[in-house]
């Protein structure tokens, strides 16, 4: 005798077009939910160097891009680039992920449609505050000065950075190939003794699933990425258990809640 079947659900992802990493961990994170199915269907943004110019002209392929993810009728939206959204600071005092979902959704709206919606940028703060976490050290792949900008935009939202790391890597396709190595050995480098969370991967492209679990098991405190913040919303945002075994206390959440 078979149980029933398991709900399934369609996850858009909007993602620069030098992005290979997020289509690849988003469905190795989400295909551990006992619970239910996903599949993915996505849609690209121009976008090979990591600059405010580039992050801003990708940006604006935003309204093509919800169209095309908006043919497949998808259940949620993750608009995947964490630093074309945190690169544009708080106009208005608001940040940029808040203004750039409402647009998402509204977007959607007038087709009748009203997924989930979130990005890589407001995931992270979800995923921070959910932890409970007030102070966070960061690895990301940035030039400094764009890293800077990050910084500054996780402070804007209350997340004080007591250490960071910037690998000064500008072209997208080569963030994507950085060893791992290279990232726990960055992460080894901060000082974490005033940090509630490590944010191993403040980026989508550069790779850090498989490391996750073990780093924190060695560190010792949270690690999130943008990749697991992004599971962790999008399951939330649906209403599903939050229990992916293997990617760090975050995505157990609700496995430790009923322990």
């Amino acid at each position: 005798m078979t149980g029933a079947p398991r709900p399934h659900h369609r996850i858009g992802l909007v993602v620069p077009s030098s992005n290979v990493t997020v289509e690849t961990e988003m469905p190795a994170l989400l295909a551990r939910h006992t619970e239910a199915t996903f599949s993915f269907h996505s849609t690209r943004m121009q976008m090979h160097t990591v600059s405010p110019e580039e992050l801003r002209a990708m940006n604006a392929q935003r309204e093509r891009c919800i169209d095309e993810i908006g043919d497949a009728g998808v259940d949620a939206v993750l608009y995947a680039c964490l630093v074309a959204l945190m690169a544009q600071g708080h106009p208005g005092g608001t940040g940029e992920h808040v203004g750039t979902e409402a647009a998402v959704a509204a977007q959607l709206a007038e087709r009748g449609q009203a997924p989930v919606v979130t990005s890589s940028a407001g995931a992270l703060v979800h995923a921070l505050r959910a932890t409970g976490a007030r102070r966070a050290a960061l690895v990301m792949p940035y030039l400094r000065p764009v890293a800077e900008l990050v910084v500054a935009y996780l402070e804007a939202e209350g997340i004080r950075v007591v250490d960071w790391r910037a690998l000064e890597v500008a072209d997208n396709a080569e963030v994507g190939c950085i060893p791992g190595d290279r990232v726990r050995d960055t992460a080894r480098s901060l000082d974490l003794s005033g940090a509630d969370a490590l944010v191993l991967s403040a980026c989508v492209q550069m790779p850090s699933l498989p490391l996750v679990q073990a780093v924190e098991d060695e560190l010792g405190l949270p690690v999130l990425t943008a990749a697991t913040a992004g599971a962790f919303t999008l399951l939330d945002g649906l209403g599903l258990r939050v229990d992916l075994p293997g990617a760090g206390r975050l995505l157990t959440r609700d496995a430790l809640v009923g322990a």
